[in-house]
């Protein structure tokens, strides 16, 4: 009897033992195939998260030995993959063209001028700003004039932006406050008129159309967004976003009174999305960098400088080397001379900072690769990127992988534009644009992003974009220059870990491993299975950073489009 009782003892004080050694965490999450996104892309079954970090992934009773859990989330055999990060965005722009009239889809001026109208009578004062038109999109492909637009608004400044920003149209009324007439010309932009019939008396004539630098001449007349509508635009852009699965976005190009604000939205916890901000080409911009050094927080990272190369292939704005295939003579432009590009490269060169260029045309990327190659002398650890790196010349490809620069893509982009990409680059040119696979062999590996709100800001629309190359309806049958699609891996890796390597922050993010953050996603489908004509119909059930849920699937989008 004294056996038993010793044996029964020594059973409790193991028991005690061991229950006391369990450590102390917040919540586990089970009963789920994650996707890890570790070196071996391995998966599991289960992790422990404490103070917004991850302490292990593993088995769900393995995990219960050795963790005391407060709380328990049965994902319900659903999938889970590390927060979503888009490479190459605009939140800032997002948030504001949530509160100005959408025209994104019209198939026609009259359309967009109809939507103006209705926007108009509900937003009765002030200038009118909206963005989204797309001229290829319409039966008409040509750029429209503002006869209409005037006549509607003869007293009110209106400008509509093109779907990619770099183009515009502004009725009379905007241009005048703008002091643009007939015949001025700018840098890098162009100011379109309409030219008189060969013996006609009637001067050259304003269209309204503004391109590229030209665009901005009418925006700075535009009054700045007060607090209260800042702070209400990115609530809104953050609702969004984690809607589709986002925790970081990089936001490319904001003036450094932008970083101010979000600054102190973030410190008073208004506004939790993760940002890496690249500041726009700006004395002011670098000045203030230059005096604070590089800002980095929880939310928000702040060390890279976004520069533009050239406009935009929509707009024939995008720099070629050889004349559009659709427009003979005309080569688009760079937006500042090389001799720009080249200071910047140098002063940011000797700081230590991060350039990251927009260059879409196959001569934009190759005047900043070859600037970008002088100062980084071969292989590095910098980081520099070229965002879009739209076209390439097959002859600089190499140029990448030579100084270790960072091709940062937009998979949308090829899907929207292979309906008219060939038209504009030529049979033979078109093979080097939207080359993604070829870019990644480069250096082995290559952030993805949306470019929203140029693009729809579906993270299963850069997905299936990314992998399957076709539109929602499943053209082109075959893909669109499948030779570079990329694997399900390897795009997943682009919205993830690459993504956050992309911005120095692959040890923190990017993956679901022991001690990094516990921002992820809970899928109601497997994406690296589902077949790919139900990819587009993958819905996110819940969001989470640093460990608190953000988002769940009942909630209602703002103004969110379709996917």
């Amino acid at each position: 009897m004294t056996k038993v009782i010793l044996l029964f003892l020594i059973i409790l004080s193991l028991s005690k033992s061991s229950f006391a050694t369990k450590q102390k965490a917040d919540l586990l999450v089970y009963h789920c195939t994650i996707y890890t996104v570790d070196a071996s892309f391995s998966t599991a079954e289960a992790m422990v998260i404490k103070d917004g970090k991850i302490l292990a992934v593993g088995k769900k009773a393995a995990l219960e030995k050795s963790y005391e859990v407060k709380e328990r989330l049965d994902a319900k055999g659903k999938f889970i993959y590390p927060g979503f990060i888009d490479a190459h965005a605009h939140f800032v722009g997002y948030g504001m063209s949530l509160q100005h009239v959408d025209l994104t889809g019209t198939n026609s001026w009259e359309e967009v001028l109809a939507k103006v109208k209705t926007f108009a009578s509900h937003n009765k004062e002030g200038w009118i700003t909206g963005r989204g038109w797309d001229q290829n999109d319409w039966t008409v492909k040509e750029f429209p004039s503002n006869d209409k637009l005037t006549a509607l608004f003869p007293d009110r400044p209106v400008i509509l932006e093109r779907v990619d920003g770099h183009a515009a149209i502004a009725n009379k009324k905007a241009l005048d406050i703008a002091g643009i007439k007939a015949g001025d010309k700018i840098s890098g932009g162009e100011i379109e008129v309409q030219q008189p019939n060969p013996g006609d008396a009637a001067l050259p004539k304003l269209t309204g159309i503004l391109i590229d630098n030209a665009v901005e001449i009418v925006g700075a007349k535009i009054p700045a967004a007060t607090a209260d509508q800042f702070k209400k635009a990115l609530l809104a852009a953050e609702k969004n976003c984690f809607a589709v699965g986002l925790t970081t976005i990089d936001d490319c190009g904001l003036n450094y009174t932008d970083v101010e604000n979000i600054k102190a939205l973030q410190a008073n916890g208004i506004l939790k999305m993760r940002l890496y901000v690249m500041l726009s080409d700006d004395k002011k911009n670098y000045d203030y960098l230059e005096k604070r050094g590089i800002i980095k927080t929880a939310r928000l990272n702040v060390r890279s400088f976004k520069v533009y190369g050239d406009g935009a292939l929509g707009s024939r704005g995008a720099c070629l080397l050889e004349p559009y295939a659709d427009k003979p003579g005309h080569h688009g432009f760079l937006l500042s001379k090389p001799a720009h590009f080249d200071s910047v490269a140098n002063w940011i060169s000797q700081r230590g900072f991060q350039m990251c260029t927009h260059a879409i045309g196959d001569s934009g990327n190759r005047t900043m690769l070859r600037i970008y190659s002088k100062y980084l002398k071969g292989k590095n650890d910098l980081r520099w990127r070229i965002e879009h790196a739209q076209v390439i010349n097959q002859h600089d490809f190499d140029l990448f992988g030579a100084s270790s620069i960072v091709p940062s893509v937009q998979p949308t982009h090829a899907t929207s534009d292979m309906y008219w990409a060939g038209e504009r680059l030529g049979g033979d040119r078109v093979k080097g644009a939207y080359a993604y696979k070829q870019l990644l062999q480069q250096n082995g590996w290559m952030p993805l992003g949306t470019d929203f709100p140029v693009e729809d800001i579906s993270t299963f629309k850069t997905f299936y974009a990314a992998v399957v190359r076709k539109d929602a309806k499943g053209w082109p049958a075959n893909g669109y220059q499948m030779e570079n699609a990329l694997t399900r891996e390897e795009a997943l890796k682009g919205m993830t870990i690459w993504a956050a390597k992309a911005n120095f922050e692959e040890m923190e993010k990017g993956s679901l491993e022991k001690g990094k953050l516990a921002d992820f996603v809970i899928l109601d489908a497997d994406i690296m299975k589902t077949v790919p004509e139900k990819l587009l119909q993958v819905k996110v059930l819940k969001t989470f950073l640093a460990g608190e849920q953000v988002y769940q699937r009942e909630q209602i989008l703002i103004d969110a489009p379709p996917f």
